[in-house]
């Protein structure tokens, strides 16, 4: 499961949820300014809580809006 973690009003995060969208991808979205447990899981996978954050396996992830690191980590 595609997992995004983001705040409100992020123009990156938007990107991010927009780029996965067109490219059919299923994703949860997490929302780290409302949700205690979704920041501490954002900080327990990066050590940070700088967003937007994209995992596939809560494991590997890519920071901020990189087409092709996210091309890469999702086999696109």
């Amino acid at each position: 499961m595609v997992k995004v973690y983001s705040i409100n009003d992020c123009p990156w995060c938007d990107k991010v949820k927009k780029y996965l969208k067109s490219k059919n991808v299923e994703f949860e979205e997490h929302n780290i300014e409302e949700n205690d447990d979704d920041r501490d899981a954002c900080y327990e996978l990066t050590g940070d809580t700088m967003v937007p954050i994209t995992t596939a396996n809560d494991k590997d992830y890519v920071l901020g809006f990189e087409k092709a690191k996210l091309d890469e980590m999702l086999g696109l």
